[in-house]
């Protein structure tokens, strides 16, 4: 895909891989649609990136758990950049406690964010990129979609998920010019990270966004639907 003047969906895209994706995006002159939950947020990263913008940067507020609200961050999408080309599902939470522990709040909210908010996404994204003749969905997903972990019940099941709806969608869509792509990173150093503390060893959220660049970029012909990324060198 030639990335330049692209109209792109981030999702949770005001701090950590999705500001980074965001980012890397308007630098390859996409007009992107940067969404979050708070608006000062969201003010703050619009006026950041279109500093450094090769593209046009706007920004919507957006809780992926209502999917009133995606179904409007993707026509507010239309409405100001006139189609969406690419949509990245980044916007995810983790709750890490024994089944015992989390409360029943907390096990909707992760599934709610984590995977209804992706079908949200991609249920009103698709027909919009079938009007334009076809499109590519990103969803940012985890090494935690196939590697289950205790205190991690929530967050895997959303994961897996994750990974099983990426793959039937990829067989819905694929003869549609729409590809869609898994990426699945492991430990990054953002504030999300499970593993708490900096530390050199982790991926980048700019690690992650290049692979989101590279993937776009790729041929029609080739459809790199799972890529998983890991620390070349975790501790021992």
């Amino acid at each position: 895909m030639n990335l330049q003047g692209k109209r792109a969906v981030v999702t949770g895209s005001t701090k950590g891989i999705g500001r980074a994706i965001a980012h890397a995006l308007v630098r390859e002159g996409v007009n992107v649609v940067v969404s979050a939950r708070h608006e000062n947020d969201i003010r703050k990263t619009v006026d950041d990136l279109s500093q450094s913008a090769n593209g046009k940067v706007v920004g919507k507020q957006c809780d992926v758990r209502e999917a009133t609200q995606v179904r409007e961050l993707i026509s507010y999408c239309v409405d100001k950049l006139g189609s969406i080309d690419i949509l990245v599902n980044n916007a995810g939470i983790g709750v890490f406690r024994t089944v015992e522990e989390m409360s029943l709040q907390e096990w909707r909210d992760t599934l709610a964010t984590n995977l209804d908010g992706v079908f949200y996404g991609c249920h009103y994204a698709i027909p919009e990129m079938r009007k334009n003749g076809g499109g590519f969905i990103i969803n940012i997903c985890s090494l935690a979609g196939k590697n289950a972990f205790a205190k991690g019940a929530a967050y895997n099941a959303s994961k897996f998920g994750l990974v099983g709806f990426s793959e039937a969608l990829m067989q819905e869509i694929r003869y549609e010019d729409i590809r869609i792509a898994y990426i699945m990173p492991g430990s990054v150093d953002t504030d999300f990270s499970a593993i708490s503390g900096k530390a050199s060893w982790k991926l980048s959220a700019a690690d992650v966004a290049e692979v989101v660049i590279e993937t776009l970029k790729h041929h029609s012909r080739c459809l790199t639907s799972r890529i998983e990324m890991r620390p070349s060198k975790p501790p021992r």
